[in-house]
């Protein structure tokens, strides 16, 4: 709150979602004129970004999760990017890890399994200094042009936690609106501060969700490819498990058994079987408004791709 109130660009609301279920914004107290939304439980990320869109008045909504902090020229940058560019409906932060000096992202990548992963986690923020057109943003940090979010439909509250994101930019870029990054624009960001970076609520959300993706986004060709791409992921986690390296690695390194992986490997795919019948229907709807062809679709993700042995390294 501290530093959206340093803000440079001053024609602005502020409306702070609750999601604790336990009235602790209204408990630690806020800022004079902020509106604070208190849900009796959680309602998931997505579901609480949608209640702030229906509650603001602006043409340009902006995503900020409480585990960052917005460098004073953020806001700023962010609307002079798409009041430039009347084709972006999204732009993109450079957003750092909290205190260093590495990146957390520089926009969103996609792995042909449907896993999303940040664009140039882990290295100088100087490698990426060019503003530039990206997949889409990550919704830690982003600015979303209202007229996109009502022509696209705001944020899959089903999703509940993870990769949110990453469905609303590809429906986004089905409908043909461009994404921008814009490295001034600059917040600090606490990863995976609330859930943790390797616990199992993560684990079981990020692959169930990238499952969703898959299932509304991806083009028949890919969507087809993408249990074999997910196949190769599970292999190198296993790699890098033996390894002592990445994400499965830092999950049995925090107390969590290996096979627990494989059963949330599991339940991602029954749950992908239960609602089978209403992302049907959601991919039928995508397709149904797509304003860009299907090979279009497909080189943007392949322009924009990470391997599955990069996912499971980082």
């Amino acid at each position: 709150m501290e530093a959206l109130r340093r803000q440079t660009w001053r024609d602005f609301e502020v409306i702070v979602i609750d999601n604790s279920g336990t009235g602790l914004v209204r408990q630690n107290g806020t800022a004079p004129g902020v509106r604070v939304i208190e849900n009796a439980g959680n309602a998931g990320f997505g579901g609480a970004i949608n209640q702030g869109i229906r509650a603001s008045s602006g043409r340009y909504v902006a995503t900020l999760n409480d585990d960052a902090v917005a460098h004073p020229r953020w806001l700023e940058a962010l609307v002079c990017a798409l009041e430039r560019r009347p084709d972006a409906g999204m732009c993109a932060s450079q957003v750092r890890l909290y205190g260093e000096p590495r990146l957390d992202s520089a926009g969103m990548l996609i792995a042909r399994d449907g896993s999303s992963k940040q664009r140039g986690q882990g290295r100088p923020p100087e490698d990426f200094p060019v503003a530039e057109e990206v997949l889409f943003p990550s919704g830690s940090a982003a600015l979303y042009r209202r007229a996109m979010l009502d022509d696209v439909g705001g944020f899959d509250a089903d999703f509940f936690l993870y990769c949110e994101d990453t469905d609303l930019g590809l429906r986004a870029r089905w409908r043909g609106w461009k994404c921008l990054y814009t490295p001034e624009a600059v917040v600090e960001h606490h990863y995976s501060h609330s859930a943790g970076g390797a616990s199992p609520l993560k684990a079981y959300y990020v692959e169930r969700n990238r499952l969703f993706v898959v299932a509304k986004n991806f083009p028949a060709g890919m969507a087809a490819a993408a249990p074999f791409c997910a196949l190769a992921r599970y292999g190198w986690h296993l790699l890098y498990l033996l390894q002592g390296r990445g994400s499965a690695a830092r999950f049995r390194a925090e107390g969590h058994a290996g096979p627990r992986m494989a059963w949330y490997v599991v339940r991602a795919h029954l749950a992908l079987l239960r609602h089978a019948s209403r992302l049907g229907r959601q991919r039928r709807e995508i397709r149904a408004g797509a304003r860009v062809t299907t090979k279009v679709f497909r080189r943007l993700l392949r322009s924009h791709s990470i391997s599955a042995r990069r996912i499971a390294a980082l």
